[in-house]
């Protein structure tokens, strides 16, 4: 648990300083700074699919997460409760502090170095992989948190809870992730990775969180056609 509270804890220092920054950062720098990330993201998420094993597996877990994600509404109702914190701590209401709660979120927990991490933290003890993502996750912080403000530190309760509860029961965890696993959730979290980059770049409008499920589908499916 050690390693995933440094990374909780890189977020919240990283939101607080592009907090501080976001006072003296123009608009148009910021947006420059959110599109230019978005396009790491794109490519980043391009390169991280074709890692990946199974298209079958990739075309079906999406299908079928992204429906189960719409029916249950999940980026609507993370976008609710960052509004409802945002209304309280911002003046200016909650708007901004949702979105800003809900890119956070998706762009720390989303991606292969989050599950992996916390595996190889809970059952071997080995935390460089989370430190590393730690470093990775402090500057987005930074960057994101000076154009959405607060939401994005607030973003770091998900990571605790996510990456905690994965380092917990890695034991159980750890057959299921087998090579094949982890290679399809690293192909659909990058599909997921280019949706959020195509959000920040102002290309689309992907309602990313409702296909979160399609992760754990995916790791579900490669246990079937591997």
């Amino acid at each position: 648990m050690i390693a995933t509270l440094v990374n909780s804890i890189a977020i919240v220092a990283g939101g607080l300083i592009g907090l501080l920054a976001k006072k003296g950062l123009p608009e148009r720098v910021s947006k420059g700074i959110m599109t230019a990330i978005g396009l790491m993201l794109i490519c980043t998420g391009v390169k991280g699919y074709f890692d990946g094993n199974s298209t079958i597996v990739a075309i079906l877990s999406l299908a079928l997460g992204t429906g189960l994600g719409e029916l249950l509404r999940l980026e609507e109702r993370l976008n609710r409760l960052g509004e409802h914190i945002g209304a309280r701590v911002s003046r200016n209401g909650g708007s901004r502090v949702g979105e800003g709660l809900v890119t956070a979120t998706l762009l720390f927990c989303v991606g292969a170095m989050a599950v992996l991490g916390a595996l190889q933290s809970g059952l071997a003890g080995d935390h460089t992989t989370l430190y590393t993502k730690s470093l990775i996750d402090f500057i987005s912080a930074i960057l994101l948190a000076s154009t959405y403000g607060v939401g994005v530190a607030l973003s770091a309760i998900g990571v605790l809870v996510y990456q905690g509860a994965i380092t917990l029961l890695a034991g159980f965890l750890a057959p299921v992730m087998t090579p094949a696993a982890t290679a399809e959730l690293s192909a659909v979290g990058s599909i997921l990775l280019v949706g959020l980059g195509l959000n920040l770049a102002g290309a689309a409008k992907v309602r990313v969180m409702n296909m979160v499920p399609s992760i754990f589908i995916a790791i579900a499916l490669a246990q079937v056609i591997h």
